[in-house]
């Protein structure tokens, strides 16, 4: 596919590929929206490969202090079988041979290849691997209200469409609880560069930060539908109980080099095969599709295009390949795949 078949917006930044239609977007006389030139003058004050580096010595030494010392597991991965959580898998057990347990969260909406995929790379790299499938009703009440309205913030929803910040807030809410009853001590995700900053890419989970953003996540939804997720959360006695023994969260994504054709091309050598039923900015969900849909239809704007953005700025894909991702002509077919299964309760 060429960017001569993408519907490019009439608006947009010359530099990366935010539309004009994105909230508190402003263009110089250059057609560089405000976002890059923020990006500019931060890069002239620190070196990105400088702070890479400090993030990957920080990474190593927590590492050499942390390994070994839990009963059973170093860490325990969000692992959905796409492509950056693969290969966040594979750098994190081949670099630092980390005794890991990876965990699935079933949306109803993974990918058979997703799962094929799940196993092939768990069993390569002999990691241990958990699938944690909720109830459809519970699944489908949570999709069909975020399908049809925003009840987050209007800062979340910049970042991610509501189905997506809906089902991410569980599988959270799982690797952690899955943590501290485990007592492991190290909690891996594989956000892309573009995703989370590199600020955030090594911290300590903070017991009443959580708590508090928990409370948050879960005052947004209905009282009757928290009656049916509410096993999903952390129960609030854990943030007392376990509060010396909260992990560190990691993201190792935004400090190590990210290509994604060389990623692929790795992966591949597991057996890892990209699904021809999903949307060009998902490698394992079914539903992401209908998602970005819906958040087009509200806001203006794809839910993707702060993350793809960012990777345009660093230089990580490019500017053409971000246009493609973002701009492509959506994939009814699976819009209407999922909308179908909401509307019809299917499982």
């Amino acid at each position: 596919m060429t960017t001569d078949q993408v519907n490019i917006p009439e608006k947009i930044c010359d530099n990366c590929i935010l539309p004009g239609t994105f909230p508190g977007i402003a263009f110089n006389d250059q057609g560089t929206c405000n976002y890059c030139q923020k990006e500019a003058v931060s890069s002239n004050k620190i070196n990105p490969a400088e702070k890479k580096n400090q993030y990957r010595l920080r990474l190593d030494a927590l590492i050499e202090n942390t390994k070994g010392s839990a009963p059973v597991y170093d860490m325990i991965i969000a692992y959905s079988g796409g492509k950056d959580s693969s290969y966040t898998l594979k750098l994190l057990k081949e670099r630092y041979n980390l005794r890991m347990v990876a965990l699935t969260f079933d949306n109803h909406f993974v990918s058979s290849t997703a799962f094929e995929n799940i196993k092939k790379v768990t069993d390569s790299l002999e990691i241990d691997s958990i699938t944690f499938k909720p109830s459809w009703r519970s699944i489908k009440e949570m999709f069909a209200l975020t399908a049809k309205k925003d009840i987050f913030s209007r800062q979340t929803l910049l970042r991610a469409s509501s189905i997506c910040t809906a089902c991410i807030c569980l599988v959270k809410s799982m690797v952690l609880k899955t943590a501290l009853e485990m007592s492991i001590p190290l909690v891996g995700f594989g956000w892309s560069p573009g995703q989370a900053p590199i600020q955030s890419a090594i911290l300590k989970t903070n017991p009443s930060f959580s708590l508090s953003t928990q409370n948050v996540l879960k005052n947004a939804f209905p009282p009757e539908l928290i009656d049916e997720l509410h096993q999903y959360f952390i129960p609030d006695d854990y943030f007392n109980s376990f509060k010396d023994s909260f992990p560190h969260n990691i993201h190792p994504l935004a400090f190590y080099d990210y290509d994604e054709d060389r990623i692929k091309k790795e992966l591949n050598e597991l057996g890892w095969l990209a699904p021809e039923d999903t949307d060009t900015n998902s490698s394992n969900c079914l539903i992401n599709a209908y998602a970005n849909n819906c958040h087009i239809s509200r806001h203006g704007f794809h839910p993707y295009v702060w993350e793809i953005a960012n990777m345009v700025r660093q230089g990580l894909i490019s500017r053409d390949l971000g246009l493609i991702k973002i701009y492509s002509k959506q994939n009814k077919t699976m819009i209407n795949y999922a909308k179908r299964r909401l509307t019809n309760g299917a499982t």
